[in-house]
């Protein structure tokens, strides 16, 4: 079911049949496809426990952003989004991404381990393509963004795309942490290193767009549909 959902998102999910997919939905107990809880993996020398580092992260489940949660446009249905996520993967063409771990502004993370022009291309267009199934954001929105605070380009891209973290301003991450202080951070990066060689010894395949919803009040995003790319 795709109705009922407040937010909807474009995400890069690794399939929990891959290492890499498996390993991230167990880190953050959450599989966002199947909707259900998963034992964490037992993981020494970590700083916090791991509820406590993925008090955030959980909620979204195992993701890269490619278009932000963002509420439907007036006239828009959820079957519309659905039909355009499968028309724009049809479009695209797959690619192998080495991963690596890394700090992120103090979030730990997943990032590509050189540039690809590639995947940021894939990003925008999934920011602008879709965009007109994006209702504005409501002024408290874009106070709480703005309070972060923005650069010039960032507020503008928030201004026209409702969120500001797009185009050149994009950096592909898949979340594993909250926000740490870099001793913390380092430990965590050590901690996980280890139980992530499996999963980074080949580069990640992105091959589909994976369309989320948002049931709103707190609760986990559901993955709702995955689209292969047809390239």
């Amino acid at each position: 079911m795709l109705d009922g959902y407040k937010r909807y998102a474009v995400y890069a999910a690794p399939d929990r049949a891959t290492p890499l997919g498996a390993f991230g939905a167990s880190w953050l107990g959450w599989d966002a496809e199947a909707g259900v809880e998963l034992r964490r993996p037992a993981i020494d020398a970590l700083p916090e426990p791991i509820e406590a580092l993925t008090v955030s992260a959980s909620r979204y489940g195992f993701h890269g952003t490619l278009k932000a949660p963002f509420r439907l446009a007036e006239g828009r249905t959820p079957e519309g989004l659905a039909a355009a996520v499968a028309a724009l993967a049809a479009e695209l063409r797959p690619i192998d991404a080495p991963l690596r771990l890394a700090d992120l502004h103090g979030f730990i993370a997943l990032r590509p381990a050189e540039p690809s022009p590639d995947l940021a291309a894939i990003a925008f267009a999934c920011v602008s393509r879709l965009d007109a199934f994006r209702a504005p954001p409501s002024e408290a929105d874009l106070a709480r963004r703005r309070a972060s605070g923005l650069s010039p380009r960032q507020d503008a891209h928030l201004a026209r795309w409702g969120y500001p973290y797009v185009d050149d301003e994009f950096h592909f991450h898949l979340t594993l942490t909250k926000r740490l202080e870099p001793d913390p951070g380092a430990a965590a990066i050590a901690a996980l290193s280890p139980h992530l060689a499996e999963a980074l010894a080949a580069p990640w395949r992105f091959d589909s767009l994976c369309l989320f919803g948002d049931p709103g009040g707190g609760a986990h995003f559901r993955l709702l549909s995955r689209f292969p790319m047809g390239g």
